[in-house]
């Protein structure tokens, strides 16, 4: 049992849902803390609600992304029944200043960094600025929002194409597009501008070079309200496809040590400078044909793909999250975050486990789960939101049915185990990403560990699967048609069946 008499907190609420609200449930039930859920009509079956000490709804029916974007409402609840802490996981709320502010003045701590810090990073334009003053190389690119059609034109024919369209705020790929040639730059543009409006509220978008070659690395940071700062090294995650990322590996392979260096020296630069206190994650692109690399964004929260960083350090980021929150310095013997103390061993790969069908362009699949079988064994981490048979996936978020995290001691036994892993997993009702998944961890280049953000659209080999055999389910269904509607060589009234090869009937039985 935990010592309650040590627990930062009595009680912690996660704003939030799914598996990164059981995943923070977990750590903070080993500090002894009491939990709390909230949850939407859409989700009232949804496990994270049983997974906690007490569960709320909140929202209206009808409004099921709604219901997790209110911060008065949340906030109120959370007054109402003596939570003293809340954590906000990934997406939502979980960048939003306004949240974080009005935690603070409800007397709540807020489990990320302070407002000032999420006001500032918010904006990548801002962002971009403050790299540059920190002396961390950023990409050629825009200085502020574009203000017309013309000023982009401008801009891109001076960058020169191809050129990337980004979303000043926000997240998840939204908002962005790679233009080639001169005739694409002004409906990409006005394309990016409704899309991060419609998802982010602000239609900003600017431009930057885009890096044809390039691997996406990000550093894990950690800071605290003391001034201190460490990295717990970097991630790989340049294997994206539409922007987003699919598959992440810890630590990068194939990354020249002197450039792996650079790059985390680089993280903490912009660390500092942005006074980050919290867990929060640097991105760079690394330039493969000019062997440099440039500063992109910074991301003040919890990542969906944090656990791989965790298998390969040993350290729980959520729970340092947590500990950080209620005050104690990153040297605390409770946190033991200190920089010579932090290394790595072996390898982890993450796959995302999704609801889509591969074969049919990743349309997001739903439905009932009529059968669920997932893996196990040595090195296998399962982070998992409603999967379980019989489970509804529903239309109303995102189609992630489990995070699947291995872990080994080189990369070769890593991809190997998560090979195995994905073989292990029956699941029925809904198609799922595994098929894809397979062919890409099987694949000699992503084995190799040189693949770049453009591999997965430039393989298409990727995207070609067997056809799935399913002989369980439809010896199944035979079972079920012959039980209610009888066998159709079956002569009604007999108990005797008629051979195919000479019309004379046979005892049913023998």
């Amino acid at each position: 049992m935990p010592d309650k008499r040590l627990r930062p907190f009595q009680k912690l609420l996660v704003a939030n849902r799914s598996e990164i609200a059981i995943r923070v449930f977990r750590s903070a039930h080993e500090l002894g803390i009491r939990t709390v859920a909230v949850y939407s009509h859409e989700d009232r079956f949804a496990l994270h609600r049983f997974k906690a000490d007490e569960a709320y709804h909140v929202g209206k029916p009808g409004e099921p992304i709604r219901a997790y974007l209110d911060i008065p409402g949340i906030v109120q609840l959370a007054k109402e029944v003596g939570v003293d802490a809340i954590h906000p996981g990934y997406g939502f709320l979980s960048e939003n200043a306004a949240f974080a502010r009005a935690c603070a003045e409800a007397g709540i701590a807020f489990v990320g960094p302070r407002a000032e810090v999420l006001e500032q990073l918010g904006d990548k334009v801002t962002a971009r600025a403050l790299a540059k003053k920190a002396n961390v190389p950023v990409l050629s690119g825009g200085d502020a929002p574009l203000a017309s059609i013309q000023e982009a034109k401008t801009l891109a024919e001076k960058l020169g194409y191809p050129v990337i369209v980004k979303a000043s705020m926000g997240g998840g790929g939204r908002g962005m597009r790679v233009v080639h040639t001169a005739d694409k730059l002004q409906e990409a543009v006005e394309s990016a501008q409704r899309e991060a409006g419609a998802a982010f509220g602000i239609s900003d978008v600017f431009l930057e070079k885009f890096v044809v070659r390039a691997k996406h690395i990000e550093v894990q940071l950690i800071g605290d309200k003391h001034g201190g700062l460490v990295h717990l090294f970097e991630r790989d995650c340049s294997i994206q496809r539409r922007h987003q990322k699919v598959v992440e590996l810890a630590p990068a392979p194939s990354l020249p040590d002197d450039v792996r260096q650079g790059i985390l020296d680089a993280a903490l630069a912009v660390g500092n400078a942005c006074g980050i206190d919290n867990a929060s994650t640097v991105e760079f692109l690394y330039d493969t044909e000019a062997k440099k690399f440039y500063f992109i964004e910074v991301n003040p929260r919890i990542q969906v793909e944090h656990t791989v960083t965790e298998q390969v350090t040993g350290f729980d980021i959520v729970r340092s999250q947590i500990l950080i929150a209620s005050g104690l310095a990153l040297n605390h013997a409770r946190v033991g975050l200190e920089q010579s103390a932090i290394s790595t061993r072996g390898y982890a790969i993450q796959c995302r486990v999704t609801t889509e069908d591969p074969a049919n362009g990743f349309v997001p699949d739903y439905g009932r789960l009529s059968a669920y079988r997932s893996s196990g064994g040595p090195g296998i981490r399962l982070d998992a939101g409603t999967a379980f048979g019989g489970a509804v996936i529903t239309p109303f978020y995102d189609s992630l049915l489990v995070k699947v995290t291995v872990s080994g001691l080189t990369f070769d036994s890593c991809a190997t185990r998560m090979e195995r892993c994905l073989q292990e997993f029956r699941v029925r009702g809904v198609k799922t990403n595994i098929p894809f998944l397979l062919n890409l961890i099987n694949h000699p280049q992503f084995l190799a560990g040189d693949v770049t953000t453009r591999f997965l659209d430039e393989t298409p080999d990727l995207f070609r699967f067997a056809a799935r055999r399913d002989r369980a389910s439809k010896l199944l269904s035979y079972l079920a048609e012959v039980i209610v509607n009888g066998h159709p060589e079956i002569k009604e009234g007999t108990g005797r069946t008629r051979s195919v090869s000479d019309g004379v009937y046979a005892s049913a039985t023998g």
